[in-house]
């Protein structure tokens, strides 16, 4: 797979089939979309690509319109998943105010035609582009055939009769129903972070857990305990991981923390990747640190009987 930065490049080499969206979570119907694009483009020997921006449309927003990012796959992490799928070519390009207010016409004719050299384009069925989201996927159609370019538009892809979509899946994953989340994505959802000090009350009580400041603004599960796989160095681990307040000893701040079974290596300053793979347990206050002690062994113990 090929990386290009779209800044001062245009396309003089190859005939593409891009497939476009924001395709935070590159979820089912994303894949489906993807794998289609690539399938079309070597019928028709063009290079099936992607344009991929780099950062969310979201993020450059007036503060007024602009809710909270709630990321579910950073940028690198997409790379690694289109790259699986089989893409050729990903152009990479920062949304930024120049493309934002880029008529829906005008985006067709800059990006598309002039830097890309869009022979055909697959969408999905809400595609909506251009300043003000003007332009959506009919639209699209109507210029490509004006303009000498296929349109190729994705039905909605359902699970248990519910589309596929980014919002499902922040949904869930926010509700604590990770199964269900994961198999929007056809994968488990995960975040990364960076393993910090916190307050050791894991070593005392003999589960020294990782605390995990989090690389980015990703959708945050609900409190609870999870279990989970984690990834360091390219290696996985069985784990365990609880978010939450800490109840039992009267803490008001949301931590992550991450407790790899069979696992004694220092490694504060490290950036891993925790995998949720299922939901055990609501976060809740015990009266002893000793029940509390007792509740993990049970929770290590399902993880152990479960992996």
């Amino acid at each position: 797979m090929e990386i290009i930065d779209l800044n001062n490049y245009k396309e003089k080499r190859y005939e593409t089939a891009i497939a476009l969206g924001n395709f935070d979570g590159i979820h089912i119907g994303h894949q489906y979309l993807i794998k289609d694009n690539n399938e079309k483009a070597k019928k028709r020997d063009f290079k099936s690509s992607v344009l991929l921006f780099k950062n969310h449309t979201k993020s450059i927003l007036k503060n007024k319109d602009r809710s909270k990012l709630e990321i579910i796959t950073l940028y690198n992490q997409k790379l690694d998943i289109l790259d699986s799928l089989g893409v050729e070519l990903i152009y990479t390009i920062n949304f930024d105010k120049d493309i934002m207010k880029l008529s829906a016409e005008e985006f067709v004719n800059s990006i598309l035609i002039d830097k890309l050299n869009a022979k055909l384009v697959t969408v999905g069925f809400d595609y909506r582009f251009g300043h003000k989201a003007a332009g959506d996927s009919e639209y699209l159609k109507q210029l490509g055939k004006e303009k000498g370019f296929e349109v190729n538009i994705i039905k909605p892809i359902y699970l248990n009769n519910q589309v596929a979509s980014s919002t499902i899946i922040r949904n869930l994953v926010k509700s604590g129903d990770i199964k269900e989340a994961n198999n929007f994505l056809g994968r488990y959802y995960s975040i990364i972070g960076k393993v910090v000090k916190g307050r050791s009350r894991g070593t005392k009580m003999g589960y020294p857990t990782a605390n995990i400041r989090l690389a980015n603004d990703f959708v945050i599960p609900k409190c609870g305990v999870y279990m989970t796989l984690t990834t360091l160095d390219n290696k996985d681990y069985m784990s365990l991981t609880n978010i939450g307040y800490n109840p039992t000893f009267n803490e008001n701040e949301l931590k992550i923390e991450n407790y790899i079974l069979d696992f004694d290596e220092n490694i504060y300053g490290e950036i891993i990747k925790i995998e949720f793979v299922d939901f055990i347990r609501d976060d809740i206050k015990f009266n002893t640190v000793q029940e509390l002690i007792e509740q993990i062994e049970k929770d290590v113990e399902y993880v152990k009987k479960h992996q």
